[in-house]
Formats: structure tokens, C-alpha cells, sequence
């Protein structure tokens, strides 16, 4: 990736090809409970950034994201179980787009 002396502005895209290929059962769960997991962490150190010395903080949006990605992983792990029962793989493709937000 060339960065250096690069225009940066709000048509500059990158893209990350953070997952791809296919997996046990196990694997696919180990992946993507982990991924889960790391973005529900952040929410949570972001909600204890915004009320740390104040307990009237606005965390609406934290929490909301805490609740959303709780419901996806009980979701996934509902998904792989059945998968486990079909003795099937998991294919997993998971590109992060990132763009420029002004």
C-alpha cells in the first residue's frame, strides 16, 4: 500500500481482506465470536471513556451497539450449531471497506 505523499480525500477508499476461505465449525465460531468479542470490548471501554467522572453521560450509542453485537453473536452461534449438525464448512469472506468521512 502507498501512502506517502498520496491525495487523501473523500474518494479515497482502502480495502482490507481481513477473513477469507473456508473453516470447521469450530474455526468459523473461534473467528468470528473473537471478532465479535474485540468490538464489543471497544464499545464497552467507549461507554466507560464517556461516564468515567460522570454518571449522567450520554452512552445511548454504546449501549445500543453493546445490545446489537450481543444478539449477532447469540445469532452466529445459533447458525454454526446448526451447521455443526450438517457436518458442513464454513466459508468466510470478510473485507473491511474503509473510506474517507468528512
Amino acid at each position: 500500500m502507498k501512502v506517502a505523499n498520496a491525495k487523501i480525500d473523500s474518494t479515497t477508499k482502502q480495502k482490507i481482506q481481513l477473513v477469507e476461505g473456508d473453516f470447521t465449525v469450530s474455526e468459523a465460531t473461534d473467528v468470528i465470536v473473537s471478532l465479535i468479542d474485540e468490538k464489543l470490548n471497544f464499545h464497552k471501554l467507549q461507554r466507560l471513556s464517556l461516564s468515567e467522572g460522570y454518571s449522567g453521560a450520554n452512552t445511548e450509542y454504546p449501549d445500543g451497539r453493546i445490545g446489537e453485537l450481543e444478539r449477532e453473536k447469540a445469532t452466529a452461534r445459533a447458525f454454526f450449531a446448526e451447521v455443526r449438525k450438517s457436518g458442513a464448512k464454513i466459508r468466510i469472506n470478510g473485507t473491511l471497506e474503509i473510506s474517507i468521512s468528512k
